[in-house]
């Protein structure tokens, strides 16, 4: 007859559980020592802004935020490449900053030289307006001038029914009474009054 003895079942569960905790803490540890992923979503959108802003014509308008943007995103590209993904990720982060403002900026300069140009043409615009109307009345006038007497324009004369007529005598037409009469006189009727009393 064969025993076989197996080890009590307390030092078994205590040789599994310093395992798993074993396991564990080797993961963790290399979990720790691995890098961050590379922060590729942050490189495209620092370079769709790059893009952005080279289209809104940023050097030309915004210079300085507009270099301090490509060197960032060159010294970004430069930490990728030596793997070092942190640092990418900050430095892409800035660029795509440096050119959103350098394309706000852009924007905002190209809007005013718009305005300038729309300014300026509207400025010769009324210079070349008033200059016509001053030709205008200068040949008006010398036209005038050289009308004999007769010709000349002559002030409109007024319609005959805003001629004023004779006076009206004294007692016809209307009349105006005191508002308060004296109490022992009584107003003073006229049969050829017009109206406008009561």
């Amino acid at each position: 007859m064969v025993h076989i003895f197996f080890p009590p079942r307390r030092q078994m569960n205590n040789a599994r559980l310093a395992v798993s905790t074993l396991t564990l803490a080797m993961t963790l540890a290399l979990a720790g020592c691995a890098s961050a992923p590379p922060p590729d979503g942050i490189m495209n959108q620092a370079q769709m802004q790059l893009q952005a802003a080279r289209d809104a014509d940023a050097a030309a308008y915004d210079p300085i935020d507009w270099g301090n943007a490509q060197d960032k995103f060159q010294q970004a590209q430069n930490a990728m490449a030596k793997r070092d993904y942190d640092v990418a990720a900050q430095l892409a982060d800035e660029a795509r900053a440096s050119a959103e403002l350098a394309r706000a900026k852009a924007r905002l300069g190209a809007a005013r030289a718009q305005i300038q140009s729309k300014t300026s043409a509207n400025q010769q615009l009324r210079e070349q307006i008033d200059q016509a109307l001053s030709e205008q009345q200068q040949q008006d006038q010398s036209q005038a001038t050289s009308l004999p007497p007769q010709q000349q324009p002559a002030d409109m004369p007024a319609p005959p029914s805003s001629a004023l007529g004779e006076p009206v005598p004294q007692g016809q037409g209307f009349q105006t009474y005191p508002q308060n009469p004296p109490t022992d006189q009584p107003a003073p009727a006229s049969s050829t009054d017009q109206g406008g009393h009561p």
